[in-house]
């Protein structure tokens, strides 16, 4: 897997939930390129918790729907907006579990529109979410031109992220 790199951090004003480093109520999500696949390992915390000890559904559908804005990035190197999102909650997860799988990947393309299957695992590889998610994306040329999008690259060297 190579890491990708956040081509907006470091940038005034950047601050998105799901993926600004700098974020302190943030889920600070760090992205992976495998294959066809976009991937995120994910520590649950004690504050996104819904019932006791359960990751909310609202932030397992955030962790969701921010892979698949990364795949679009990467894979499409240029942005868009999720304009529909379908959710699956099969089991719950643990705040207190080690970490979590996100892995996302393109399923189709149709001209502007782009749709994505993502799936969330447990620190036991077992299925807990998944979701489909449309996108509506941007021309590459309007996404540089409204400052929406910034080149997409990956660290030169494969590593296994740290679990």
């Amino acid at each position: 897997m190579k890491k990708i790199i956040n081509p907006w951090k470091g940038l005034e004003g950047y601050n998105c939930f799901g993926c600004a480093p700098n974020n302190e109520h943030g889920v600070r999500m760090e992205f992976f390129e495998d294959g066809d696949e976009i991937v995120s390992i994910w520590k649950p915390q004690p504050q996104f918790q819904g019932w006791l000890n359960t990751l909310h559904g609202g932030i397992q559908s955030v962790l969701l729907d921010e892979i698949c804005a990364w795949v679009v990035v990467r894979k499409l190197q240029t942005t868009g907006v999720t304009s529909k999102m379908e959710t699956r909650y099969r089991k719950s997860i643990s705040t207190n579990d080690s970490h979590v799988v996100l892995r996302a990947q393109i399923k189709e393309v149709k001209r502007n529109i782009v749709i994505i299957d993502a799936k969330l695992y447990n620190n036991n590889n077992e299925l807990c979410t998944e979701a489909t998610c449309t996108y509506f994306t941007f021309p590459q040329e309007k996404a540089k031109e409204e400052m929406f999008f910034k080149e997409c690259k990956v660290e030169p060297e494969e590593l296994l992220p740290l679990i």
